[in-house]
């Protein structure tokens, strides 16, 4: 399967003296700059009727501009029927609320059964955007919104809005240690110098800012709600764990059991219980990448999330209690 791309348009005249690659890449923004040079390569590009394959040729303004180009599906990956629990869809955009235990790309480890595979056969044209529409990630274990584009278009777009810090990202968590205020973490994130799977602080990393605000204490853990300045790889476990707050359940930063004294049973049984990072991405805002209209997402906490913090304050109130 393959989209065909077709657009016709003229050269204006603030392109005077610029490359056509230059040219088209302001007259087409939907599209990066590497597509459309390799469209000028394969001679997909006509200027004023002719195949143009140099990328350097100079423009003047006015000239008649028309692209003809194949965008071919990749067939590397399997379309596979997993169910998607999609919370909002049109023509350019799909958002959908991830459940924990879903990989969202193939790769060491999870070859396929993933959200790209549920992608390919959900949506099949979806196969000639890059990374079938996938602009960003939720960890395996972590729940809740991730937008995906089902046009080139769209991911051109969504890809610059999330480069640029358009794109809003909140997230919900359980934090261990009692946290008396909220802060901001700002504190560049690199390859664990050992770990080769995991993230940590790093001089030599990239820059990495995460604001978190405290949603509710209970004994000894606390509740928070996050918003991404960056998004790097397990960046909001990374920073909490760097604070010494990692995440309830995180099974690579340190999140194992730490409940309070006099702990109520079911608190014990829960905790012992939780084996994933207690986050969930909760709420998605952007702007539409083909419409500019802004809109937003809000999905509630999953069932095991919730059942976590009944729990905690469930203990919480019981031991307050009884110390009158």
């Amino acid at each position: 399967m393959a989209e065909i791309i077709q657009h016709k348009d003229t050269v204006p005249e603030s392109c005077l003296g610029k490359r056509l690659d230059q040219a088209i890449a302001q007259m087409f923004p939907d599209y990066s700059r590497s597509r459309l040079k390799d469209w000028i390569l394969a001679g997909s590009v006509t200027v004023n009727g002719e195949v143009l394959t140099r990328a350097r040729e100079k423009m003047y303004g006015g000239e008649i501009i028309t692209i003809n180009a194949e965008v071919a599906a990749e067939v590397r990956f399997e379309a596979q029927d997993i169910a998607l629990n999609i919370v909002y869809e049109d023509e350019d955009i799909l958002v959908i609320n991830k459940p924990a235990g879903l990989v969202v790309h193939p790769g060491a480890g999870n070859p396929d059964g993933t959200v790209l595979n549920a992608l390919l056969h959900y949506y099949p044209q979806i196969g000639v955007v890059p990374r079938a529409g996938i602009v960003h990630r939720l960890d395996k274990d972590t729940t809740g919104l991730m937008v995906i584009a089902k046009t080139i278009a769209a991911q051109t777009n969504l890809v610059e809005a999330l480069q640029l810090r358009e794109i809003t990202r909140e997230y919900e968590a359980v934090a261990n240690g009692l946290m008396t205020a909220g802060g901001v973490v700002d504190e560049p994130i690199g390859r664990h110098a050992t770990k080769r799977t995991q993230m940590a602080v790093a001089f030599s990393g990239r820059p990495s800012v995460t604001h978190y605000r405290v949603l509710e204490k209970y004994r000894l853990h606390t509740r928070l709600r996050l918003r991404l300045e960056t998004g790097r790889t397990h960046q909001i476990r990374v920073h909490m764990a760097h604070i010494t707050h990692p995440l309830v359940g995180d099974p690579n930063y340190g999140g194992r059991p730490r409940p309070p004294k006099n702990a109520t049973p079911e608190l014990l049984t829960k905790l012992r219980a939780f084996k994933r990072q207690a986050l969930h991405a909760a709420m998605l805002s952007l702007y539409h990448p083909i419409t500019g209209e802004l809109m937003t997402w809000h999905a509630d906490l999953p069932e095991d999330f919730v059942e976590l913090v009944t729990v905690l304050q469930q203990d919480t109130k019981l031991n307050a209690t009884e110390e009158y």
